[in-house]
């Protein structure tokens, strides 16, 4: 990073962070099992996959009817956003598997899901889960001047009706990642020589970059027109597909960082925070249906987003059993804990928020 970038405080008098580390340790020690992937994750791995492949088979194999066809590209964007959120991800963190390769492979398999390895790791692992809810240095929060997700950001006449027409604008996340967001992030990063892990040469990333949108495109658009399928259904489809995937990963995401009792802290002029990374994880970050067995089967875990962002190195299949641990510790030393009981109950609190971040900043 450099001299413009937020400082976190090192001063943790009450050493939360110490206690909380120890105890999950131990844990770990006492149940004699690593914090890595085991045989569930291995299997979860398969489900995610046939759930994401599957149906792309039988578009290429089979004459259908258009419902079906239509239909079929839904499922493919649930079991895209599915391989993100459970196999990817950990992949990308490093706590899939104990072995190196092994999480190289599968943190990959963003390349299928029209992302790019480098940009996904400085933009998530660097920026959003360094400076977690921090505006102007966090970048999942900023949506340029179509949404307002904070009180800094700048504020337009419509987004007043923001909390309206943010669901139609989430189902584009991933097809702005195939399109344009990939090319511009990786000029952005490079040029801030942003890196997570082994620096490569910019000539190397844009290579692959190229390579890989070549060899995705090709997948997803080219080989189902080759083989007869119209044109404009290829197109469609992919568009579901995309749309389909956007939703459930935006929604996702905005349930943990955009709701009504996170903030978006500001740092001091002198660019200083207020409180350690690992309480400022605490302010910022919110779970949700915790106890919701498919929610937290689906979404990778990431409903226990407070876990996750302490612990981004401890796999997601772990969560439910430290998040006790977790809570806690966090009790016991008085600080925060949010979270929601419900899916309906954060997905509320998510759009009530948005709704008075589109008021003229006065009025918030």
């Amino acid at each position: 990073m450099n001299s413009n970038s937020p400082t976190f405080s090192n001063n943790d008098s009450m050493k939360f962070f110490r206690t909380l580390n120890k105890r999950v340790n131990e844990y770990f020690k006492e149940n004699k099992i690593q914090k890595t992937g085991n045989w569930k994750l291995h299997l979860k791995t398969v489900i995610m996959f046939a759930i994401f492949l599957t149906p792309y088979f039988f578009l290429l194999a089979m004459d259908m009817p258009f419902w079906t066809y239509l239909l079929l590209n839904v499922v493919i964007g649930i079991g895209m956003a599915g391989v993100g959120m459970n196999v990817m991800h950990d992949g990308n963190h490093g706590s899939y598997s104990s072995k190196s390769w092994l999480n190289k492979i599968m943190g990959g398999s963003i390349y299928i899901l029209a992302g790019n390895v480098y940009n996904w790791q400085v933009q998530h692992n660097v920026l959003h889960h360094t400076y977690t809810n921090i505006h102007g240095h966090d970048e999942d929060l900023d949506a340029g001047r179509v949404m307002r997700f904070t009180k800094q950001a700048d504020w337009k006449y419509f987004h007043k009706f923001q909390h309206i027409y943010s669901v139609f604008l989430y189902g584009l996340l991933t097809f702005n990642w195939a399109i344009t967001t990939d090319f511009l992030q990786m000029k952005r990063y490079l040029k801030r020589k942003l890196s997570y892990g082994e620096w490569k040469k910019p000539s190397v990333r844009w290579t692959t970059l190229v390579i890989t949108k070549v060899i995705y495109f090709s997948i997803w658009l080219v080989i189902p027109m080759v083989i007869g399928i119209t044109w404009w259904k290829v197109l469609l489809g992919f568009v579901v597909m995309h749309y389909t995937a956007g939703v459930i990963l935006s929604v996702v995401f905005q349930l943990a960082h955009i709701v009504e009792d996170t903030v978006t802290p500001s740092p001091s002029e002198d660019m200083s925070m207020e409180n350690t990374w690992a309480i400022h994880q605490l302010f910022t970050t919110a779970n949700f249906a915790p106890k919701n067995w498919l929610v937290n089967y689906y979404t990778g875990g990431l409903n226990h987003q407070i876990e996750h962002h302490i612990f981004p190195n401890i796999s997601h299949i772990h969560y439910d059993k430290i998040a006790k641990i977790v809570k806690e510790t966090a009790q016991e030393f008085e600080l925060p804990y949010y979270e929601f009981r419900t899916f309906r109950s954060a997905l509320y609190s998510h759009f009530k928020h948005l709704k008075e971040l589109g008021q003229k900043p006065q009025l918030v």
